[in-house]
């Protein structure tokens, strides 16, 4: 087989790419080692930004994200038992996100890849590439007990931090950094109406937590848990009882809890890898870089890198021309750093750290009353969580 690119990975950022790249009348093949149903089993992000909407937009995935997904103007910031609201729309000039969840986003772009006939080939074993930095380069698989071997212009790595695209590049041509947080988010999923109509974001001298929301009848809730806990040990009656007791008593008086649909800990951490670019071979969303989920990045992110290598695979067969691709990387880890600077700002101000307990709270709470009573300080924060333009800063 042959195709122009041949993308790794079905997720969000994979199947998106691959909708940019149909549009522009480019072929693409897509290979996920998982099954579809397996795909859209993974419980993730909900935050879309202004960029995120933008691109499903203008490959037409974007019916059910207007009709069901839920404009936010702001958000409220608890700490010292106070709920404070963060008004993004005025603070930004008219700026939201979108709450719609990564689920729903796999799932409208994977129908319409269905629905245009556009190969995705799931469940493909022991997936290699090869000769990435040649003019040839090459992805092999197995697929029903058969070896099939692919051939592109180029690869893009779009299959997740533990994929093999980032793994097959050979040591000494990769920088990575990493933070690992010393806690976890326990999240359950649970149908029953959100606390508020808009998230909750909480301070507390028990930990960090989190309301959040999918839709007007589903909910998604986190609190703050040391890593060695084991989510067998949280019974749901014990979730709820340690979220309320997160939250100020407006909050705990109207939360309605039931059953979960989904239970899970998430470990926290921050995670680049340097450059993006291997020759003919990309990386792309969490192959490239994780952010803590706090400041609602992960998503936002891949969706930057994917326009970006979109528009530059677009420019090389339009025009003939590889500045963007030369560029690619370069764009990307701009943006991609002051997300990662303000995930860290943020896990760092909201959550509890095992060393800086007592005289820490009472810092974060200083430094979160400076926030909310400081109009430029409130409007930093608010610029950075709907999300930055994607020409910031060039």
């Amino acid at each position: 087989m042959r195709t122009q690119v041949a993308i790794i990975g079905a997720g969000p950022s994979g199947l998106l790419l691959g909708a940019l790249l149909h549009k522009a009348g480019i072929d693409n093949i897509i290979v996920e080692r998982q099954s579809g149903d397996y795909v859209l089993g993974r419980i993730r992000a909900g935050v879309l930004e202004q960029v995120t909407v933008d691109l499903l937009n203008e490959v037409g995935v974007n019916q059910r994200l207007h009709k069901e997904g839920l404009v936010h103007g702001g958000f409220e910031l608890l700490f010292a038992g106070k709920r404070h609201r963060i008004d993004m729309h005025q603070l930004t000039g008219g700026k939201n996100v979108v709450v719609y969840g990564q689920t729903e986003v796999t799932r409208d772009l994977m129908d319409d890849r269905a629905a245009k006939g556009l190969t995705t080939v799931y469940e493909a074993d022991n997936v290699q590439v090869h000769d990435f930095d040649s003019a040839n380069p090459s992805v092999t698989y197995t697929k029903d007990g058969q070896t099939h071997t692919l051939q592109c212009d180029f690869i893009a790595g779009c299959d997740g931090f533990h994929g093999v695209c980032r793994a097959s590049v050979p040591e000494g041509s990769i920088q990575e950094y990493e933070k690992v947080y010393p806690f976890g988010w326990l999240g359950v999923l649970a149908d029953v109406p959100p606390v508020s109509h808009e998230l909750i974001y909480a301070n507390t001298d028990r930990g960090f937590a989190l309301c959040s929301m999918r839709s007007p009848t589903r909910s998604r809730y986190y609190v703050q848990v040391p890593l060695t806990d084991k989510v067998e040990a949280w019974s749901d009656e014990r979730f709820w009882a340690d979220l309320k007791d997160h939250l100020d008593p407006e909050a705990r008086e109207s939360l309605v809890t039931g059953p979960s649909i989904e239970k899970s800990i998430a470990p926290l951490r921050s995670f680049v890898a340097e450059p993006m670019r291997f020759g003919r071979m990309f990386l792309a969303g969490d192959a490239a870089h994780i952010v803590p989920p706090t400041g609602a990045k992960g998503l936002n992110l891949a969706a930057t890198d994917v326009k970006y290598l979109g528009d530059a695979i677009t420019e090389y067969y339009a025009e003939k021309s590889q500045a963007g691709i030369d560029h690619y990387s370069q764009r990307c880890l701009r943006r991609i750093w002051r997300a990662e600077r303000f995930s860290w700002w943020f896990t760092s101000l909201m959550h509890q750290f095992p060393e800086t307990a007592g005289f820490g709270q009472k810092i974060q709470e200083a430094e979160l009353d400076y926030l909310i009573h400081s109009e430029s300080a409130s409007r930093a924060l608010a610029e950075n969580y709907v999300g930055l333009p994607l020409n910031f800063g060039e």
